[in-house]
């Protein structure tokens, strides 16, 4: 059972978005602004589309958080849908209300429209679309945000930065993984290199042109983590198995790795493992990262590398051929307002779901009622190991 729950509700456009978060420990001071920031984060990008101007995503506390501090019961999360204003009808909850919009009867391919229709025997689409979009991580970016603000109790960091949008790529990475996150933080596109950046801007400003859209790739990782989080007693408890469950959980992204991912393939094992040494000093500690932090699905106590794959979005405005699922004639697919390209904002939503499993194995590790006992266990363990 996890120590940390969280679970969200809302469509795209309905009225708002709530998620709950339950486990946290009282007394955790939490910053509204910090919340926000992060989902003003989650908002920006080079090839972004048209739901950005109308959002300014703002979350409120309902729930869990007095005075400025958790007191240890779940706290409830919302954020309005300025575009309700619009959709009040349309998705209305009300049965006096139907029929007032047209239903959506073209599957998109790409997207969970056909199989969702038919799992819950659907014949409006909107019914799937509204739940299945992207618009949902607004909320799991919120929570994240307040597991971010749980975690730097305990000196861990969270970053992410772009390599990849379509054919275009960052060709080296000489910097620090800090370094790298700012400079990712002042580009459009959250890469780091600037020529880089230049190539993938061309790219997604191609793809426009064409009416089509491009995926890319991204690393997250995260730093100050402790060894030991996660576990190799049961194939659940892994951690990397935990991380890729939550990024695999992102809309459109397709494959997750840690370390070297798929390259340790190649190699022979010599050239992969990460040796260990030993001085009075530092304690253990490795010169290479190749399992980009986690062995025996446990921390290492070296930075966690996490890289993933988002797959070009499937709502194109040069629509695919499709089939109407009440004619059953062919069509070319319904095309709602989308984006070009959300890498950017992608690896953002996957700070946000690393952020919410490394508390959750925090808690695990260390959980106490109260943040003091669980920052008291922290400290014990953490001299624990010094010693070892």
């Amino acid at each position: 059972m996890a120590n940390i729950r969280y679970i969200t509700s809302g469509e795209s456009h309905g009225q708002a978005l709530t998620g709950i978060i339950e486990g946290l420990p009282s007394n955790l001071e939490l910053s509204i602004e910090q919340i926000d920031n992060q989902l003003k984060r989650r908002q920006k990008g080079y090839g972004r589309g048209g739901r950005m101007k109308i959002e300014s995503d703002k979350a409120s506390v309902l729930s869990g958080l007095r005075w400025g501090k958790t007191i240890g019961s779940p706290l409830c999360l919302q954020i309005i849908n300025k575009d309700w204003e619009n959709w009040k009808q349309g998705m209305s909850i009300d049965s006096a209300d139907i029929g007032s919009i047209s239903p959506v009867t073209r599957a998109r391919p790409g997207h969970a429209d056909l199989s969702g229709a038919l799992k819950y025997n659907q014949s409006d689409i909107r019914n799937i679309l509204e739940r299945s979009s992207a618009r949902e991580t607004a909320m799991r970016v919120a929570l994240g945000a307040v597991a971010r603000q749980f975690l730097s109790v305990f000196g861990v960091s969270i970053g992410s930065y772009i390599i990849r949008i379509g054919n275009a790529e960052i060709q080296s990475l000489d910097e620090t993984l800090e370094e790298l996150f700012k400079k990712a933080e002042q580009s459009e596109v959250r890469c780091p290199d600037l020529s880089a950046t230049n190539r993938m801007k061309a790219a997604i400003d191609e793809a426009k042109e064409q009416g089509d859209t491009l995926g890319g790739t991204f690393v997250v990782f995260a730093t100050g983590l402790p060894v030991g989080i996660g576990s190799h007693i049961q194939w659940d408890k892994k951690l990397d198995g935990r991380l890729a469950q939550a990024i695999m959980g992102i809309q459109a992204v397709k494959a997750v790795e840690f370390g070297i991912g798929s390259k340790a393939a190649e190699l022979p094992g010599s050239q992969v493992m990460d040796e260990i040494f030993y001085d009075k000093d530092s304690g253990y500690y490795r010169k290479t990262n190749n399992a980009g932090g986690i062995e025996g699905g446990m921390t290492n106590g070296m930075p966690l590398i996490i890289r993933a794959v988002m797959k070009p979005i499937p709502t194109l405005r040069k629509p695919l051929n499709s089939v109407d699922i009440i004619s059953k004639e062919a069509f070319k697919a319904a095309y709602e307002r989308s984006d070009v390209c959300a890498v950017p904002a992608c690896s953002v939503i996957a700070e946000a779901m690393t952020a919410l499993v490394l508390a959750d194995g925090f808690m695990e590790k260390f959980g106490g009622d109260s943040l003091e006992e669980t920052v008291w266990n922290w400290k014990g363990y953490v001299e624990q190991v010094k010693v070892f």
